[in-house]
């Protein structure tokens, strides 16, 4: 994800002006190894900084549901209960944490008139906390199963909170609906969307009719089986015509498997593509949704499909969601499985492959659900599948399990060559349940950058509503209005340098601190934001005995009238963070 914060002019204010020296320069290309500061150098610097973040991984995270014999998540585990295998080896569970669904994020609702003569808004902005991205996969989609899914979809919509906002996607990019909580453009979105395959389609079926899976059996898995059944039905819809043999009679042995191959490579091709698509859109969403303030599920409604070729890509994907607390849920929209092929879109095989060719069938169907299972079990999600109750399925996509654990290790000993790791989660007895979790990770391919992951962390807790207080800091905001459509909004935050960590050199204390303010308009979408960075070199007399009322800092944003969430995220060279969020209402 690649996203950048724009600078704007940033007040620092210390009680102290006239004793501590203090600098201000423009922004700067990233700064030399650090130095001991020289005794006449400022105390306090700045500067802004325009940043692009970019995703690094700095440990493995495996998010983990337990689920009782009754189906419900339990919440009462601890990191000794819990035991990670990486390739079959035992690893050092480094962090842990358990998260409740249940949890509101907290967001104060204070602002104040820089006008003294106005009085401050007493009206509270109404703050999201939940985002839930729905997208049809309407490249694999069917009309039926898709008709079924959209009216169950629209009439949960109508079970949304005041708090939540929805936005409707589709794999063909046909289709989209940005986060709202305007129940009718949701609906109207989900009731435009029809099935877009990308090899076209319509009511009779292919000559021959080959699937992705089947293709993939023959060409990958060199599986004769699949391609006799293939052939059969390629002649059978005469698309191929064995040549007859002269001397025994009947048709000779292979005849047809070229013109075969030829099909097989088509529905390859055509199946990778399809695959990749559904998978890029899927990774612009949770992308999308990474970027919303609370709460955020993605759920997927598809009928499923294969990806033999691009695991990497689901790997990365799924690596996303994990970084950024995104659920990845998942609902089969062919409802309850009958066994048999869907008369419409198949022809019934001959007599002689009849028994295989179902056998096939439903290997094809249980294939397809795996990416979308493990989808869901990678990210803590819920996975509905062989159902017609598709409105109650929705219902429970939508309500993530209430308990489920976060886990980090550094694996032992990582090669940066790329390579497939296997995972594995149990439980260590006493303890008991049924484990949830992702199945394997690629290593890099390279070092993690350490700064990249700083401003990782920092981009984290802009896009999140937890509050943090590792580092002691107060949020105030205040709102002038210039017109009835025009108004200035600071944000004012104290900092209490006192109790930061600082590093000791040459008789300073040492420490860069970075303030980044954020702006989210009422549906949670990223309006503006600032980054500064302060650079402290403070003397002992300045630290001990002129700080007591800390470092204010004030950022400045124009906006149009509305509901805002206001976000200031603090973090220091040691990692240290404070997050805080406080809603406006500007009249």
């Amino acid at each position: 994800m690649t996203r950048c914060i724009p600078t704007a002019s940033l007040l620092i204010g210390v009680t102290i002006l006239s004793q501590l020296a203090f600098t201000q320069s423009a922004p700067s290309p990233p700064a030399a190894p650090a130095q001991a500061p020289a005794q006449n150098a400022p105390e306090i610097s700045s500067h802004d900084e325009t940043t692009t973040f970019k995703v690094k991984v700095n440990l493995v995270e495996v998010r983990v549901v337990v689920r009782d014999a009754k189906g419900k998540a339990v919440g009462n585990l601890k990191q000794e209960d819990f035991q990670l295998l990486d390739n079959g080896k035992p690893q050092v569970i480094s962090q842990f944490s358990v998260e409740r669904a249940a949890d509101k994020p907290v967001i104060h609702h204070e602002a104040t008139t820089e006008d003294a003569t106005a009085p401050a808004s007493t009206q509270q902005a109404s703050v999201p906390d939940r985002y839930i991205a729905y997208l049809f996969d309407d490249v694999h989609l069917q009309v039926s199963d898709l008709t079924q899914a959209r009216n169950a979809a629209i009439q949960q919509l109508q079970t949304l909170q005041p708090t939540d906002r929805a936005a409707v996607y589709t794999t063909s990019g046909q289709t989209r609906q940005d986060f709202t909580d305007d129940k009718a453009l949701l609906t109207a979105a989900i009731n435009r969307i029809i099935p877009r395959p990308i090899g076209g389609g319509g009511s009779v079926p292919p000559c021959p009719d080959l699937s992705y899976y089947m293709a993939d059996l023959i060409q990958n898995r060199n599986d004769n089986d699949a391609m006799r059944v293939a052939l059969n039905d390629a002649v059978d819809c005469g698309a191929v015509t064995p040549a007859e043999d002269p001397l025994h009679g009947g048709t000779l042995p292979g005849a047809g498997m070229g013109q075969m191959q030829a099909f097989v490579i088509r529905a390859m091709e055509l199946g990778d593509q399809e695959t990749r698509v559904s998978l890029s859109v899927l990774q612009d969403v949770v992308r999308r949704i990474a970027g919303m303030p609370g709460q955020r599920i993605v759920i997927l409604v598809s009928p499923g499909f294969i990806n033999p070729n691009s695991l990497t890509l689901q790997s990365d994907l799924t690596e996303r969601a994990l970084h950024s607390g995104v659920i990845i849920s998942a609902l089969d929209a062919r409802g309850l499985y009958t066994g048999m092929p869907d008369a419409s879109r198949t022809r019934s095989p001959s007599t002689t492959i009849a028994a295989q060719a179902q056998q096939y069938h439903i290997q094809e169907m249980n294939a397809d659900d795996d990416i979308l299972a493990e989808f869901a079990s990678a990210t803590g999600g819920t996975f509905i599948q062989n159902t017609n109750d598709l409105e109650g399925g929705f219902h429970r996509l939508i309500a993530p399990p209430e308990y489920s654990y976060l886990l980090g290790f550094s694996p032992q000993n990582l090669k940066l060559d790329g390579k497939y790791h296997k995972l594995k989660v149990t439980l260590k007895p006493p303890a008991e349940g049924a484990v949830q979790a992702r199945k394997g990770y690629y290593a890099p391919n390279g070092a993690t950058d350490a700064s990249a992951q700083a401003k990782q962390a920092i981009e984290d807790a802009v896009f999140s509503q937890e509050e943090v207080r590792e580092i002691p800091i107060e949020l105030h905001t205040q709102f002038f209005k210039a017109a009835d459509d025009e108004a200035k909004l600071s944000v004012v935050a104290r900092l209490d340098v006192r109790k930061v960590h600082f590093r000791k050199a040459d008789g300073r204390n040492n420490n860069d601190v970075t303030v980044v303010s954020a702006v989210f308009d009422r549906n949670g979408n990223f309006v503006s934001g600032t980054q500064k960075v302060l650079q402290m070199h403070l003397k002992d007399d300045t630290l001990a005995n002129h700080l007591n009322s800390g470092i204010t800092l004030k950022s400045s944003f124009d906006v149009k009238p509305g509901s805002y969430i206001v976000r200031l995220v603090v973090r220091d060279e040691d990692g240290q963070l404070a997050a805080q969020s406080s809603a406006v209402e500007i009249p």
